[in-house]
This record gives structure tokens, sequence and C-alpha cells, in this order.
């Protein structure tokens, strides 16, 4: 059960903090980074959840559908993902309540989250493909709430007065938040980003240089060769090792999922 209340608050005129501005990238790694330097994350289950609720769909695989063995099965099962849910709801509402109350402006990457976590199995006559991974990815994705995290924020920023901003996720991952040289080479691992440019070989935490370029794209006006806006120009690909996946990406309207 659940009630729609009317509070009447409003949002005030001026944040308490003008003037500041955070980027917030959000991983499977970690729920939230942000550009600060703050790495937000929790387990929302438990390793006995974990098995208890696998032993679950083992014992519902086995019982007859319509049987009361069967409904009370789900039921278990609704408990143990309802104490899940309510973590993961809890813990983006109070990431949402810090972080708006310290910025004036968050800008988080326009992602497609409905789009990402889609099935990739395809159908009999054409199925997919690298299916395990992307079920991995998907997984992954719904268990750290991105979705959330950014229902969250619009709602905690009414309270604020703070502004939420959506950038285009392209290169983000890829770019030097010092620099700005763009290539796929500079992330070198999941963690590590390292600049490939000479006289730069600027290196920190790959999430924290993500956040501060998104930072950069919500906070400032980009210009008609823009590397970080809703437009980019055809001269501004990434330089490095162009793929085929890199040059699809850099010609498509939609960037989609933004290479890690």
């Amino acid at each position: 059960m659940s009630f729609l209340v009317e509070d009447r608050a409003e949002a005030p005129e001026q944040h308490a903090k003008p003037g500041t501005a955070v980027g917030i990238d959000r991983g499977v790694r970690f729920a939230a980074v942000t550009s600060d330097g703050d790495f937000h994350d929790r387990a929302f289950v438990t390793g006995g959840e974990s098995l208890r609720y696998r032993r679950l769909q083992q014992r519902l695989a086995r019982s007859k559908k319509g049987s009361a063995n069967r409904r009370k099965t789900v039921a278990a099962m609704n408990r143990v993902m309802g104490r899940v849910t309510d973590r993961r709801g809890d813990f983006c509402a109070q990431v949402a309540g810090r972080i708006t109350a310290k910025n004036e402006l968050v800008a988080l990457e326009d992602l497609k989250t409905r789009n990402m976590s889609a099935s990739a199995s395809g159908t009999v006559a054409e199925p997919g493909r690298r299916v395990a991974q992307k079920r991995g990815l998907n997984k992954a994705i719904l268990n750290k709430g991105w979705h959330r995290l950014e229902q969250a924020l619009a709602g905690a920023a009414r309270y604020t007065g703070t502004r939420l901003v959506k950038v285009n996720p392209a290169y983000t991952s890829q770019r030097c938040s010092a620099c700005g040289f763009v290539t796929e080479n500079n992330r070198e691992s999941q963690a590590v980003f390292r600049c490939k440019a000479a006289g730069c070989g600027h290196a920190e935490n790959a999430d924290v240089n993500a956040a501060k370029n998104i930072r950069y794209a919500g906070g400032q006006s980009v210009s008609a060769c823009g590397d970080l806006g809703d437009t980019r120009s055809a001269k501004q690909e990434p330089v490095g090792r162009a793929t085929g996946r890199t040059r699809a990406a850099a010609r498509s309207a939609d960037p989609g999922i933004p290479v890690l």
C-alpha cells in the first residue's frame, strides 16, 4: 500500500551553497562516484539471503502450479526481495540527500537504463551474442539502482533548489579530465585511468575521472566542436585505435552504453 501526499513544499529560490557543482558516475563496481572523489556503495543483499533465495527458487521450480506450497514459496521470495528493495531505496535516498544538500548543480549521464538492461537472448532464428555476459551486466545495473538514484536525486532537489542536468555519456570514460585527450587506451582497467597524451600523463581513479567529465559537461556550455554536449563535431572522433564499436558510437544519435 502506498500514499501520495501533497506537502506543499516549494523549492527555495536559491541554493544554500550557490556556485557548487558535482558530477556523478554510476557504475557496476560502485553505485555512484562523484567528481569530489566520494565513493557511494553498499551491499543490498546478505550472503544468507542470497543462499535462501536460491533455495526458494529451486523449491519454486519443483512446486506444482496453483498449489498452496507454491504460493507460500512465492511469498517467502517476495519477503527476501522486499528487504533488498527497502535497503536500496534507503541508500539512494540518503545519498541523494547528502549530494543535493552540498551542490547547486548535479550532473548525471543521460543513460537509457531500460534499454541498457534489456535482454540480449534474441530469438531462435537469430540468437543473441555474449548472452551470459550481458545477463551479468543487466543484473549489476539493476542491483545498483541507477534509475532509482536518479529519481531520488530529482525528488531531493525539490527541497534544496538543486538543478539536476543530464549530459551525453559519449566518451566520458575515455576522456582525460585534465587535458581533454580522448582515446580508449586511456582507461587501462576498470579502476585505473592514465592519460596517453604526450606531456600529460594524468592518472587517477577511472570513475572519478569520468565523474569530472560529467561535471564539466553539465556545468559549462559546449562549443561547436564540443566534446560532451548533445552534439559532436565529426572532427572530434577519439584518437587511438578506432574499433567498429567506437565508430558506430560516434555516428549514432544515441551513444548507448559508454565504453568501460
